[in-house]
């Protein structure tokens, strides 16, 4: 009972954190809309902190699943979510229009997203092995699951380097 509780609180953090991004996508889309950031810096940090919850949580979950503590369907529905806002974040990225000295470093962090969002996709990938029984191909599964991660890690690291001094 307590992993299904664990679930649900997940997918409830998960869905507030999306409703909350999602206020963009309401805005009409004929309008030149942009996101208006003064303090690129702070930006930056709350986008990792989102960035950081949703790699704890998904890896958590992750875990369990391999864990055989949550169904496969349980959790392809987590890592849709986490997809989703992932999307999202990705989309405000875009949206963000930062000045040139900031330039290099969100795009790097746009690339981090892009390969934590493969990492989650390989993750239900691999979810849908399990479900299959095709046990014989996780393997190759964590393999791509890590690599997405490290990249992933790696364009954080490039985009912390690339802020302006």
């Amino acid at each position: 009972m307590a992993s299904k509780k664990g679930i649900a609180i997940t997918i409830i953090i998960l869905i507030a954190i999306t409703a909350a991004s999602f206020l963009f996508w309401f805005l009409p889309q004929e309008s030149q809309f942009s996101l208006i950031t003064t303090d690129h810096g702070n930006y930056l940090d709350g986008t990792k902190e989102i960035h950081f919850i949703l790699e704890q949580t998904i890896s958590t979950e992750f875990q369990k699943l391999k864990d055989g503590e949550i169904s496969p369907d349980e959790y392809l529905q987590i890592a849709d979510v986490t997809s989703s806002q992932i999307s999202t974040q990705i989309s405000e990225f875009v949206i963000s229009k930062p000045p040139n000295e900031w330039q290099d470093s969100y795009i790097s962090y746009l690339e981090a997203f892009k390969n934590f969002n493969s990492y989650v996709i390989e993750t239900k990938v691999y979810a849908n092995l399990i479900k299959e029984g095709k046990t014989d191909q996780l393997e190759q599964s964590l393999t791509k699951i890590q690599s997405f991660l490290d990249e992933s890690n790696r364009f954080i690291e490039t985009s912390d380097n690339s802020r302006p001094k």
